[in-house]
């Protein structure tokens, strides 16, 4: 049985990832900050797990990360510790630079410090996996791009992810650490926080609430089901070749404003008392948020060639069955939505 420490674990991609580990009976040490928008919740039904381990705390901690590491001796390492939403970065980009640069500093020079450590056997089969965005590669204009296209980051968010990429491989040619990054498309599913498009969207339509489209809405999005971006970067993990990266997408590309279409009419359809057109009603087209990349296209085909993956859940059934469980599980978010965020977006965002 193989130590996973899982960074982020508590978040949206985390939380699944550890659920999908420990049923493939793998032990799992989370660690995560619990900041806004990671939750215990998520992890809930894992308590008595006694192959789940769950510590509070910050990746940026060196102490905290030296002593996990040096104690539990980790076959593996998973960052998917991030602050990682666009419009925040735009109000508090100091926040994406301690966390997406000197967090994953303090990851890689911890874990290089304990594989020198290892034993031969160990130090060949340990694995630093960094889980990053499509975002680093910037704007698309045509066709997809490939993991040796050149990174061309447009916002704060992606510019730090891109400067946590470059330090793992640097970390991998520099030190031979042997490392593997993922870089997945926008991702949706059960448990995001409603900052989000999709979650944010979902909730302000059953609140009555406009839903503020930036720009035309005509920028494009590959959309991606969490559990296709989680078997990802299992495979990565288990079947990447160290030092390379993987593209992790779902080739499905699609306009804001067809997918929020697309919301609303399955919003309708599962609506007693409101059609599609009352909650397409609520849609309202604001000033475009600054450095707004127009379009994101992943080429996945070294990761079906290499990792024998594809993505397996169609965008219409995963959208439908994400909208039905924020429907269901009140519980989750309401006290997200009466405590600390009220479905407000971030980053400049005025009506026109």
């Amino acid at each position: 049985m193989r130590v996973h420490l899982v960074t982020g674990g508590a978040g949206f991609i985390g939380s699944r990832l550890v659920r999908q580990l420990l049923s493939d009976s793998e032990a799992v040490i989370v660690l995560d900050a619990l900041t806004y928008s990671g939750r215990l919740e998520n992890l809930q039904e894992l308590e008595g797990d006694k192959q789940f381990q769950f510590v509070h705390g910050s990746i940026s901690d060196s102490k905290l990360v030296n002593r996990l590491v040096a104690e539990h001796q980790p076959d593996v390492i998973i960052n998917v510790a991030a602050e990682t939403h666009v419009d925040r970065s735009i109000d508090e980009p100091n926040k994406f630079l301690d966390t997406n640069i000197n967090g994953v500093f303090v990851l890689l020079e911890t874990a290089l410090d304990n594989w020198h450590k290892y034993s031969k056997e160990k130090r060949d089969g340990f694995r630093f996996l960094q889980v990053s965005t499509d975002e680093i590669f910037g704007s698309v204009k045509t066709g997809s791009v490939t993991e040796t296209a050149p990174y061309r980051p447009n916002s704060p968010y992606s510019a730090t992810k891109a400067s946590s990429d470059m330090l793992v491989r640097a970390y991998h040619k520099t030190y031979g650490l042997p490392v593997v990054t993922t870089h997945g498309s926008n991702t949706y599913g059960p448990r995001q926080f409603p900052e989000k498009l999709l979650p944010l969207f979902i909730l302000r339509a059953l609140s009555g609430m406009s839903l503020p489209v930036y720009g035309d809405g005509t920028n494009v999005r590959e959309w991606l089901h969490v559990d296709d971006h989680v078997s990802g970067i299992i495979q990565a993990l288990r079947m990447g070749k160290t030092g390379q990266a993987y593209n992790i997408g779902s080739g499905v590309g699609l306009q804001n404003i067809d997918v929020i279409k697309m919301l609303c009419q399955i919003l309708g359809t599962l609506s007693e008392s409101r059609t599609s057109k009352d909650f397409d009603s609520l849609i309202k087209f604001v000033t475009d948020r600054p450095g707004h990349d127009m379009r994101y296209s992943l080429d996945i085909s070294k990761s079906l060639d290499e990792l024998e993956w594809k993505p397996t859940v169609k965008f219409d059934d995963g959208l439908a069955s994400t909208v039905k469980w924020y429907i269901d599980q009140r519980s989750w978010w309401e006290p997200i939505t009466e405590g600390q965020y009220s479905l407000n977006r971030l980053g400049t965002s005025k009506e026109l």
